[in-house]
């Protein structure tokens, strides 16, 4: 299981190790694929190009984004990911990466859990 925080501002996130850095990671609903990394993340991660897609944004605006296969380490496995890399600070996961775990968002207590499907089963 994988735990998390609500930020004040209300924004969900867990932690994610990645080349011996802890970084916050926004779990982001509203987005459909698997991770949005920074761009000084590129070179730290074993990465290989796949191709381009066209994303749709918030207010419907569409832009043109190079896709990525990162071995990205998650709930204490490595996992291949498609990722686009931006020029932002954040890391933003979404629910595709997701798609195998149950989500629990308490926003009076402020607590994040990820359950893999295996786990909720036993």
């Amino acid at each position: 299981m994988i735990k998390g925080k609500v930020s004040p501002d209300g924004i969900p996130f867990i932690d994610v190790r990645i080349k011996d850095q802890t970084l916050n990671a926004i779990i982001d609903t509203g987005f459909n694929g698997d991770l949005e990394l920074p761009e000084s993340l590129h070179e730290k991660l074993n990465h290989r190009f796949v191709g381009s897609i066209v994303s749709m944004l918030a207010a419907g605006q569409r832009i043109e984004e190079y896709v990525y296969l990162v071995d990205f380490p998650f709930d204490d496995k490595i996992v291949q990911a498609e990722v686009t890399f931006v020029p932002d600070t954040q890391i933003l996961i979404g629910t595709h990466l997701l798609q195998n775990y149950l989500l629990k968002i308490d926003f009076v207590n402020t607590d994040i859990q990820l359950s893999r499907q295996e786990e909720i089963i036993s």
